[in-house]
C-alpha cells in the first residue's frame, strides 16, 4: 500500500472530495471513501483494476491520462460525463496531478461531481418556491372561505324568505357554486392528513395505477413495465402513492390522446430501479427507489416547464392544474424528490423515494 503514513490516510479518509490514486500502468492504488460513495464501488474490492473497470469516459481522456504520466504533465478537466460501472451517468469537474514516488510516476484525480450539486440547488430552489406557494395558498384559501362562507349562510336564510317555490333554485345556484369553489379552495390546500405508512410493494402502487389506466384508455395506449424485482418494500402511503403515481399518468394518457389520432401510437412506460448514494434535500441516502412515468406525448411547453408543479397551472383548458402540486404535496411528504424533464415525443417524470424515513408534516 502505498499511502502508508497513518496521518495522511487519515487526512484522506476524511476528505468529502472523491480521490484515488493510480499507478503508471492508470491501475487502482487507493480511493477514499468519498470516491467510493460517488462511484458505488468497493476502494479493497477495486485495489489493482483498471481505471476503465471503474468508470469510463473516452478514448481520448484514456489518452490524456496516459500521456499525463509519461510527460509529467497536470491537467484539468470540466464538466466531463463519466458512466460507473452501476450504469450511472456522473458530471464531474476533474484535476489529474502527477506525482512521484520511488522512481515511479503516480497519478492522483481529484474528482468534484457536478450533477449533485446542480440537483441540490435546483431542489432548493424548488423546495422553496414550494414553501412560498403553500404560504400564498393558505392566505388566499383563507380569504375565499370566509366570505364564502357568509355569502351561502346568506343565502340559506333568503331561501326561507322566499314567497315561491321556485325562486329558490336561484339561492340553490349560490350554495352549490359556494361549496365548489369551497371544494376547489380545499383542493388547492391539499391533504391535512399525515400519510399512514406501512411496508408497501411499490411495484402493487403501479400495477393498481396501470389496472385503473388501462380500463380508462379501453386498451387504446400501451402500457410497458420495466420493473426491477428486487426492490424491498417501502414504508409509504399505499392509497397516497397511488394517488400520486396516478395523476401524472392520467396527464399522460390525456395529453396523448389530444394529441394523436390513434390511440393505439401512444405508449406510456412505468420503470423502477434504485440508486445508491443518492442526496434528496440535504440528506445522502444509501438506498433510494427511483419510479419512472414516460410518456411519448406532446411534451409539456417550454414556458410551463418551470411552474408545472404549482397550483392552476395547466397546460390543458379543461384542466384544474391540482394534480401535479397535490403529488408534489405527497412525495414530500414522504421525504422523497419529483423531477420532470420534456421535449415533444418524450416526458420523464421521476420520483426519487427514499428506502429508510420519517414523515414531515404537511
Amino acid at each position: 500500500m502505498l499511502i502508508n503514513d497513518a496521518l495522511h490516510r487519515l487526512l484522506l479518509d476524511n476528505l468529502t472530495t472523491a480521490t484515488l490514486l493510480l499507478n503508471g500502468e492508470l491501475r487502482l492504488e487507493y480511493m477514499n471513501p468519498a470516491a467510493e460513495m460517488l462511484l458505488a464501488v468497493s476502494g479493497q474490492r477495486s485495489h489493482g483494476q483498471f481505471i476503465s473497470e471503474l468508470f469510463t469516459e473516452s478514448a481520448e481522456a484514456l489518452s490524456a491520462l496516459r500521456q499525463a504520466v509519461e510527460q509529467a504533465h497536470p491537467f484539468n478537466k470540466r464538466e466531463a460525463i463519466l458512466t460507473s460501472v452501476s450504469g450511472q451517468t456522473l458530471t464531474v469537474d476533474y484535476a489529474v496531478t502527477p506525482l512521484f514516488n520511488r522512481g515511479e510516476t503516480l497519478l492522483l484525480l481529484e474528482v468534484h461531481p457536478r450533477d449533485r450539486l446542480l440537483r441540490i440547488t435546483k431542489e432548493e430552489a424548488q423546495l422553496s418556491k414550494q414553501e412560498t406557494t403553500k404560504l400564498l395558498v393558505r392566505g388566499l384559501a383563507h380569504e375565499i372561505k370566509n366570505p364564502l362562507g357568509g355569502i351561502r349562510g346568506a343565502a340559506q336564510l333568503l331561501a326561507r324568505e322566499l314567497p315561491e317555490e321556485s325562486l329558490k333554485d336561484y339561492t340553490n345556484v349560490i350554495i352549490e357554486e359556494a361549496d365548489r369553489l369551497r371544494n376547489l379552495v380545499d383542493r388547492m390546500l391539499g391533504s391535512n392528513k399525515l400519510p399512514s405508512l406501512s411496508p408497501t410493494n411499490v411495484h402493487e402502487v403501479l400495477e393498481r395505477v396501470g389496472s385503473l389506466v388501462e380500463a380508462e384508455s379501453q386498451g387504446g395506449i400501451t402500457l410497458v413495465r420495466d420493473y426491477d424485482p428486487s426492490i424491498p418494500d417501502l414504508l409509504i402511503d399505499r392509497e397516497q402513492m397511488i394517488q400520486a403515481v396516478l395523476n401524472i399518468v392520467r396527464n399522460a394518457m390525456q395529453a396523448i390522446s389530444a394529441q394523436k389520432h390513434d390511440l393505439g401510437l401512444g405508449r406510456i412506460t412505468l420503470r423502477t430501479r434504485t440508486l445508491r448514494q443518492f442526496t434528496i434535500g440535504h440528506i445522502r441516502h444509501r438506498l433510494v427507489v427511483k419510479i419512472e412515468i414516460i410518456d411519448n406525448g406532446p411534451g409539456i411547453p417550454p414556458e410551463l416547464q418551470e411552474t408545472i408543479f404549482y397550483p392552476m397551472v395547466s397546460g390543458r383548458a379543461d384542466g384544474t392544474g391540482l394534480g401535479l402540486a397535490i403529488t408534489q404535496n405527497i412525495i414530500s411528504q414522504h421525504q422523497g424528490l419529483i423531477e420532470c424533464e420534456s421535449h415533444p415525443g418524450h416526458t420523464l417524470f421521476s420520483i426519487f423515494l427514499p428506502l429508510e424515513q420519517g414523515v414531515t408534516s404537511p
